[in-house]
């Protein structure tokens, strides 16, 4: 009887060519991996001094800012806060007085017995919070003494986001306009002043005096336009009292 061999299928060695390709193909991607590792690497040490020149530099800058804040901004601050304490007093006292108080303004201004005074302060502190804050103290101590010009000046200067403090420090250079007959302007300031921040006490406030100020220049629609916003935005105003009246009376003098 003959005896034949029995021919044995050989299995996996589809599964053995398939895993030899996927070995090739990560052969690949580590060659190519490699390749831009090195060009990386290359190109680091080629350009390795401007990129450590740049590193350094962004480091100065971040350390010198916070050098500034910590040893010269914040002392700053402080030091200008402590120099308003002595003008502010003067200023209190000439808000409280009846009259006479031009002298007391002076001294807030000008600083007495080797203290400095709002002008000085508002100069050697220029980038500080009470810096800033001199020049408005200054500002309304000159419109109180009615030099005009000065209290302008000082007005600009100053910037505030305050809700009250802002919308004021702008009414008054307004109002300062206004004394020297120079209603345009002081018109243009009020409408800022107005819109500065829409709180119940400022905004229809510096809408009246806008208003008003836009009767006297006979920009009658304007004005009327004006005390509208006061009787639909501020009903409940001091203002708003009696403010039909001169919606009427603006409206009648347009036609």
């Amino acid at each position: 009887m003959a005896t034949y061999k029995k021919k044995y299928k050989v299995e996996g060695k589809k599964e053995q060519q398939e895993v030899d390709e996927s070995q090739f193909e990560t052969a690949g991607v580590l060659n190519t991996l490699e390749e831009t590792a090195s060009k990386s690497e290359q190109w680091i040490e080629k350009n390795s001094k401007p990129l450590f020149t740049a590193l350094v530099a962004v480091v100065v800058v971040f350390l010198s800012f916070l050098g500034y804040t910590k040893y010269i901004s914040e002392p700053n601050e402080l030091e200008a806060a402590n120099e308003l304490a002595f003008p502010r007093k003067f200023y209190d006292q000439a808000s409280k007085a009846g009259s006479g108080i031009d002298s007391l303004l002076i001294l807030g201004l000008e600083g007495a017995d080797g203290n400095y005074g709002f002008l000085d302060i508002a100069s050697a502190y220029s980038g500080t919070s009470a810096g800033n804050l001199a020049n408005y103290y200054a500002g309304v101590s000159y419109l109180e003494m009615k030099q005009y010009d000065k209290a302008i000046e000082y007005l600009e200067n100053f910037d505030s986001e305050d809700e009250m403090l802002g919308p004021v420090a702008l009414g008054a250079v307004g109002d300062a306009f206004a004394d020297i007959d120079q209603g345009q302007q002081a018109l243009e300031y009020y409408e800022k002043a107005a819109t500065k921040k829409k709180n119940d006490f400022t905004a229809p406030l510096y809408l009246y005096k806008a208003g008003m100020t836009a009767m006297g220049l006979e920009k009658f629609g304007k004005a009327a336009a004006l005390f509208t916003k006061i009787k639909e935005n501020y009903p409940t105003s001091e203002q708003a009292k009696d403010v039909e009246k001169f919606i009427n009376a603006a409206t009648y003098a347009k036609k």
